[in-house]
């Protein structure tokens, strides 16, 4: 049975991917990690560890204590907080990967889970069905990481044996937690606003389409992924993985089905530069075929179980 580690466990996908490999690989051998007790469910809900991920002996001493074998390196600055912080981000995005990489190189763990993204695209990026391997020019200090962080894992894995494995996220649209500062989060409060308020303002325009997936669908992607033999991972950088695109608009008649006085307005800021740069739909053929990834919830689908999990959280806080 592997000993995992997830690091970054209280943020939005780290919370839910560690329970969801709890679920999978017992409590007992999923430790959980943040540099704070931010999280009190994930820090109350089985093994937890105050852990740096920018410091390479509190990763590694944890990893010693624990018997982990396996790590998903989840801590980053996402794009929006990023180009307010930019070396701040390039710090912990490349610092916290480099210590991953080389503790596998070392053979202290054995596998390594490490998420890219759609921001490693840029403006000369093709749109339309963006292909597995084209141009990446980022424009974002994210993008920037993300972009050098896939060829540091591909040389790890070519160079050393690393087995690490990576996926180009797009945008995570979950009801469990807030996002956590990226240019994809409207997605998210757009959900919220409509059950407390009943109204939204979108900093993006109302027809910037970009690539979005329901969290079930990343976490299920993620753990297909880590599961997959290793002779079927043939890309070592990071995999495109994708499942539905939508704009502000589209987002917001979805959600009229369900609550017809939803208001959206639109005042866009300086993330809609950002949104500009990336693509609006992602050929995630590769994923597809060499270790069967399929996604399952349509803006349909994700639409009516965000208003249902949400009316449920906020009962006692909607407006009569």
């Amino acid at each position: 049975m592997s000993r995992i580690l997830v690091i970054g466990a209280g943020g939005q996908i780290g919370s839910e991917l560690t329970y969801k490999l709890r679920d999978l690989y017992g409590s007992d051998n999923v430790v959980a990690s943040d540099i704070g007790y931010h999280n009190t469910h994930i820090v109350n809900s089985g093994l937890f560890e105050i852990v740096d991920a920018q410091d390479y002996s509190s990763v590694k001493v944890c990893i010693e204590k624990h018997n982990i074998d396996t790590v998903y390196l989840l801590a980053a600055m996402l794009s929006a907080t990023g180009e307010k912080y930019p070396m701040k981000a390039w710090d912990l995005n490349m610092d916290s990967l480099f210590h991953v990489l080389n503790l596998a190189k070392d053979g202290i763990i054995k596998q390594l889970f490490w998420p890219s993204s759609i921001a490693v695209f840029g403006p000369t990026t093709p749109v339309l069905n963006t292909p597995q391997h084209t141009v990446t020019e980022p424009t974002t200090v994210y993008g920037i990481t993300k972009q050098v962080g896939e060829r540091w894992c591909e040389y790890y894995h070519n160079k050393y044996g690393v087995d690490v494995r990576s996926l180009r996220y797009p945008g995570i649209i979950s009801w469990k937690t807030m996002p956590g500062g990226g240019t994809t989060d409207y997605a998210v409060e757009i959900y919220h606003k409509a059950i407390l308020d009943k109204q939204y303002e979108s900093f993006l325009t109302e027809n910037t389409e970009l690539p979005m997936m329901f969290m079930d669908d990343a976490i299920d992607a993620t753990i297909k992924l880590m599961q997959a033999p290793s002779e079927a991972i043939k890309i070592r950088s990071s995999y495109n993985l994708a499942a539905i695109s939508f704009t502000p608009k589209e987002i917001s008649e979805a959600i009229q089905k369900h609550i017809p006085e939803f208001k959206i307005t639109y005042e866009p800021d300086f993330r809609q530069d950002i949104a500009n740069s990336w693509p609006k739909t992602i050929d995630d053929s590769s994923a597809r075929t060499d270790w069967n990834w399929s996604h399952g919830f349509s803006l349909e689908k994700m639409t009516e179980e965000m208003i249902t999990q949400l009316r449920n959280k906020y009962k006692n806080s909607i407006p009569v």
